[in-house]
């Protein structure tokens, strides 16, 4: 029966490839203990190479979770605390007049957790960047400047904390107070503090760094509204810590499983990070970092409740505590930015038959 239910999971995975012409590869990863399952299936090709199991993908927005974890350890050890104003770790030029709204400045209003939990009111700098990237091949932009680009070019929609609004502006935010804490680069502290104690081997930051293990395969192509960007080295700077992170399935599932279970952060701050929300989109609440389906009667049964990260080339990576299962993919195109989650609600839909 068990090897029936993975074929069929593993079946609708390979049709849903092989019938969508924009998607070049596609990789998903279901385990459960409690189920006794463990598949990881790829589909598809990265230029002349057929794709792998054990190809790293970029994670895209999947990398939240990285950064808003190791937001959560520095909490733990007393480094900052979810409620410190940002002012207390970033200087006063990127901060002057960060967030002024109809012609009130709200800069030493904004939290630690109002960046985490996209409640801060700032706008999002990542889409028109990425815009200036594409059409000027000169054009280059570090972490800070995107920030003080985006406080001179783009306005506020909110108060801190009345309001959700996804943006990359407040991980760009969070990556830089992680940097001026530690007094290390943003992939150093991703290596040391994750990668390292995990054993995550095949992980690394978008050109940033290299695995601890040099990778077997290329990482798999991806791309933006049907552009491959993979060579877009300045791409890199401009996601930084809202979505850098690049590593294999298996490595995501040690990733994930360590949250899981108390190995990276202890429980009772998980339950912080996941409960600490405001909902983001109809029957989506969002924590920090973590997005978690929210029970709708006949909808969105609870039988569906599930918590983990989406990235917007159709990557995901979830845990559904009442089936003990992670479930962890990428179809690697913008074009999958709803319909990867569409997808792995799909599966959890059969994991439940």
């Amino acid at each position: 029966m068990k090897k029936e239910k993975m074929q069929i999971i593993e079946n609708i995975f390979r049709n849903k490839v092989r019938k969508d012409s924009k998607i070049e590869n596609a990789y998903l990863l279901v385990h459960s203990d409690k189920l006794g399952l463990h598949m990881n299936v790829a589909e598809g090709s990265t230029g002349n190479i057929n794709a792998n199991p054990q190809q790293p993908n970029y994670m895209a927005s999947v990398g939240k979770l990285f950064t808003s974890t190791i937001i959560s350890l520095l909490h733990e050890r007393g480094k900052l605390s979810f409620n410190d104003k940002i002012s207390n770790y970033l200087d006063k030029e990127l901060i002057n007049n960060l967030h002024v709204y109809k012609g009130k400045d709200y800069t030493e209003k904004i939290i630690i957790k109002h960046l985490l939990k996209q409640r801060s009111g700032l706008y999002d700098n990542f889409w028109p960047l990425l815009e200036k990237i594409f059409d000027d091949q000169k054009f280059n932009i570090s972490p800070r400047e995107a920030v003080i680009w985006g406080k001179n070019n783009l306005k506020p929609f909110a108060p801190p904390g009345e309001k959700t609004k996804y943006t990359d502006t407040n991980y760009h935010l969070l990556g830089l107070i992680i940097e001026n804490i530690t007094g290390m680069s943003f992939d150093e502290v991703l290596k040391d503090y994750i990668f390292i104690p995990l054993g995550m081997m095949n992980s690394s930051m978008l050109y940033y760094s290299k695995p601890l293990k040099e990778y077997s395969y290329p990482m798999a192509n991806f791309s933006v509204n049907g552009r491959v960007i993979n060579d877009y080295k300045r791409f890199a700077e401009l996601d930084f810590a809202g979505g850098g992170v690049v590593a294999t399935n298996e490595d995501l599932l040690k990733f994930m499983t360590a949250l899981v279970t108390g190995k990276i952060i202890k429980k009772e701050t998980l339950e912080i990070m996941k409960n600490d929300s405001s909902r983001l989109h109809f029957g989506i609440e969002y924590g920090y970092g973590i997005w978690q389906f929210e029970t709708i009667p006949i909808l969105l049964p609870e039988k569906y409740n599930c918590w983990g990260c989406v990235g917007a080339t159709g990557s995901f990576m979830f845990y559904h505590p009442r089936l003990d299962t992670y479930i962890i993919g990428n179809f690697n195109d913008t074009s999958y930015m709803r319909k990867g989650l569409k997808f792995m609600k799909n599966i959890i839909k059969e994991l439940l038959k």
